[in-house]
Parts: structure tokens; C-alpha cells; sequence
């Protein structure tokens, strides 16, 4: 759904070594999960099947450079609720936290939705936060989500970055 999602895998790998907590999130859906539509408009905001948990489809792509030491965090487990934040029924924001975690960095995909709803909730989770705008990629549906996303993460106090701020 991500079209050249696959770009931000590099600026990503670039990106982990600099960081001494590195967290990563993935869908990690139920085969019965309510965001699935099998009507090839996929209207209402369902999706095609996606990351069903198990199948080689949720797995991180496999060039990214993961650590040894990564907290994974599964989001959408329930069938029953849509979930695009990291935040959204999981213990992100404990993890976080019990780390003295106060400032983090968001990458990845998808810039209109499960990058966005991550943003915000860790602004009202009361989290410094930002947006590494190189290494997150959009679904851009409808055209023009993926400019009125970042417009609504920096109004609501995210600051943009990228990745050669890290350099």
C-alpha cells in the first residue's frame, strides 16, 4: 500500500546506530482483523489483508538492520480495533518511560496514518517528538494525505527533521 515504501529502509539503517533504545512497531494482525476488506475498492478506510501475524507478509522488510537489544512492539492484535499508533493498546509509552525515554524519533511507514497517529499520541503522551521526514514514505490516499499529515503533526508541536541532522 506504501508505494517505494521500501526507500526508507536505508536512511533507517543509517539512522539505529545513533540511538542507544531503538523501538520498532508492525502491524500484527488477527487473519480476522476488522481492518480487512476483500472488496478490491477497499472503501470506508478498510484495507487489503495486511500483516497477518505469522505470515512472511508482518515481518520487518529484511534488509533493515535490526538490534539485538530492539523492543518489537505489535500493534492491531485485537481483531475488533483498528490500531495505527505504536502507542494505541500497547506498553510503548511504560517501555519508554522506565528507560527515561523523554524525546524520541519517528520513522517509517506510513507517513498518513500509522506514522501520524504515533506522532500524535506520543505528543499527548507528553513525549519531546520527531519526525525524520527522509525516512517515513505515505500511502498518499487520498492525494494530498500524506502534506496534510505533516502539516497536522508540526501544528500539533512535532518537529520535522532529517536524517542528516544525525551526520
Amino acid at each position: 500500500a506504501v508505494d517505494r515504501g521500501d526507500r526508507v529502509v536505508p536512511v533507517i539503517n543509517r539512522l539505529i546506530p545513533k540511538f542507544s533504545h531503538v523501538f520498532l512497531s508492525r502491524d500484527w494482525h488477527p487473519p480476522n482483523h476488522c481492518s480487512f476488506s476483500h472488496s478490491p475498492k477497499f472503501v470506508d478506510k478498510s484495507w487489503p489483508v495486511h500483516c497477518v501475524a505469522g505470515s512472511p507478509g508482518a515481518e520487518f522488510h529484511p534488509l533493515l538492520s535490526i538490534p539485538e537489544l530492539a523492543i518489537v512492539i505489535d500493534k492491531g492484535v485485537d481483531p475488533n480495533r483498528e490500531a495505527y499508533s505504536a502507542f494505541e493498546e500497547t506498553n510503548l509509552a511504560k517501555f519508554l518511560r522506565d528507560r527515561g525515554i523523554d524525546r524520541i524519533f519517528v520513522a517509517g511507514l506510513a507517513t498518513d496514518y500509522c506514522v501520524k497517529s504515533t506522532v500524535l499520541d506520543a505528543l499527548n503522551q507528553g513525549f519531546e517528538t520527531f519526525l525524520v521526514q527522509d525516512a517515513c514514505r505515505g500511502v498518499d490516499n487520498p492525494p494530498g494525505s500524506v502534506d496534510k499529515a505533516i502539516e497536522e503533526m508540526k501544528e500539533s508541536g512535532a518537529s520535522p527533521v532529517r536524517s542528516e541532522v544525525f551526520e
